[in-house]
């Protein structure tokens, strides 16, 4: 009995359970509203920001309740036991605690969000989660060609955000140039070649030029950036072998590889209805026959 009484006039052990039990209800609470934020939102997009935000006042309302907690009545030794708790903190849990601000500066700074394609860390893919410590996304490339899913799912760091430069396929202007080169032979018709590539792209790609056209205006006026050529662009090279005919055009960045595959498909075909006057090259190995052998054996 002299125990229990003893517990109950210790002030410091109260206040610790006191910090639990509200610790306890914030996060109770929190895991409520998100649950009631799923039934009643029917928007993904607005659904998930409202979630992260009850989160992340949680998180505030956590941090302000230990910090609460920690106060003395003296201010001199408040402001020790602060300095030195802050000191500890930030030395044995730097890469958390980094990873914590990385997310405050993603979400205001909108570095990148949701359903972004980004590439950070030399990993590249689709932005599919981001919460307080971990950004996930769904990886791209490795030993799969051009952007397709490896179907791995990685979880980076949000300290990342501070230690290196983000790729960002997505954010202000979501498109992207590419190229594609057709190799012709010498003595092909080089003229009627370029405005077969050109005709094609324009054609195929005129809905991506037009929607792009405001977008890159909105990027000229918005940053400190020179203007550029948005309509397909033709450039020929002189080799050793063959004419190299470089076709420069802009595509939406989640249809790159679907892309380039119609071109060539729509350019082999207008070439091959050419009746010879554009001839496609390629590197060719000729093996010569060996010239029959008489041997006359004289005795």
């Amino acid at each position: 009995m002299d125990t229990f009484s003893s517990l109950l006039e210790n002030t410091t052990l109260i206040k610790m359970l006191k910090l639990i039990a509200w610790i306890l209800f914030i996060v109770f609470i929190i895991s409520f509203v998100r649950k009631t934020l799923k039934k009643r939102i029917e928007d993904i997009s607005i659904r998930y920001k409202a979630q992260k935000g009850v989160e992340i006042v949680g998180y505030v309302l956590i941090i302000f309740l230990v910090l609460m907690a920690f106060t003395v009545d003296s201010i001199k030794d408040y402001t020790i036991i602060i300095g030195l708790f802050t000191a500890g903190i930030t030395f044995t849990l730097q890469e958390l605690i980094l990873s914590i601000a990385g997310s405050f500066y993603i979400f205001f700074v909108r570095v990148y969000k949701p359903g972004d394609r980004i590439e950070i860390n030399n990993i590249k893919g689709d932005v599919i989660d981001i919460d307080s410590i971990y950004t996930t996304i769904m990886e791209m490339g490795e030993w799969v060609s051009s952007d397709n899913y490896s179907g791995r799912i990685v979880k980076i760091s949000n300290a990342f955000v501070f230690k290196g430069p983000i790729k960002n396929y997505s954010m202000d202007f979501p498109f992207v140039w590419d190229e594609l080169n057709i190799l012709i032979t010498y003595g092909s018709d080089a003229e009627l070649a370029k405005t077969i590539m050109l005709n094609t792209a324009t054609e195929f790609l005129s809905d991506y030029t037009e929607k792009s056209k405001t977008k890159w205006q909105q990027m000229v006026a918005h940053y400190y950036i020179e203007d550029a050529t948005i309509e397909p662009t033709i450039a020929m090279n002189l080799t050793d072998n063959w004419v190299q005919l470089n076709l420069r055009y802009i595509t939406d960045y989640k249809r790159r590889r679907n892309t380039k595959h119609t071109l060539f498909q729509h350019i082999e075909k207008a070439i091959s209805n050419t009746n010879g006057k554009v001839t496609l090259a390629s590197t060719t190995l000729q093996l010569l026959e060996v010239p029959p052998l008489n041997v006359n054996l004289k005795k």
